[in-house]
């Protein structure tokens, strides 16, 4: 058997954009190299182009807890989940001109209520990459948690926002009742149950 080759070059026959809307979605005819080092034959595919996003999970190091957001997603209820109000952390779509940390910070507080005075990285990756474009810069945030809680939202983007103060064990807790059904809440918690004394201990030290 022969050994597999990298493959790194891909070839567009045809592209065709067929929603321009919310969501932007192009189907493509393409061909891509293969580990045995021929060409596929013709692949229809369709992306949905969703550019990056950021998103946050607000952490009180000195409190030990964390914020989390709770709304409505149409996703959720079109797959006919059975709470389709999500428990999530913070997120956004970045605009242009505008860096990750600078849109999680600015959707913390439009959506929480609170300030980030700094910032983690946590990960970043794609969201779902056989059909989208999305990638996802995810942090955990540094926040003074003292009185944060309430109805949150920009009422001229339609948005009902819920956030409420968990308890760090609580929140964790969510993880083993099923309640955390997104990815990037349930990455930035796992990533905060194995890393929040070292990071409790970096913020205090260092603030």
């Amino acid at each position: 058997m022969s050994q597999p080759q990298q493959p790194t070059r891909v070839r567009v026959d045809k592209k065709q954009q067929i929603s321009s809307g919310y969501l932007k979605i192009t189907r493509y005819q393409l061909r891509h190299e293969q580990y045995n080092g021929d060409w596929t034959g013709p692949l229809p595919r369709e992306v949905m182009d969703r550019g990056e996003v950021g998103a946050v999970l607000p952490f009180d190091p000195v409190r030990q807890e964390v914020v989390l957001i709770e709304q409505f997603r149409v996703g959720a209820w079109a797959a006919q989940w059975p709470e389709p109000w999500l428990l999530e952390c913070v997120a956004g779509i970045i605009e242009e001109g505008e860096s990750a940390g600078d849109m999680v910070r600015r959707e913390a507080r439009e959506e929480a209520g609170c300030e980030i005075s700094q910032l983690e990285l946590v990960a970043r990756y794609f969201s779902s990459p056989g059909a989208c474009s999305e990638i996802v810069d995810l942090f955990c945030g540094r926040i003074d948690s003292t009185a944060l809680g309430g109805i949150h939202g920009l009422a001229d983007e339609g948005e009902d926002i819920l956030a409420k103060v968990w308890p760090l064990a609580d929140a964790l807790a969510l993880l083993d009742s099923g309640r955390i059904c997104n990815s990037m809440t349930l990455i930035a918690l796992q990533w905060l149950a194995a890393n929040h004394n070292h990071l409790t201990h970096k913020w205090l030290t260092h603030s």
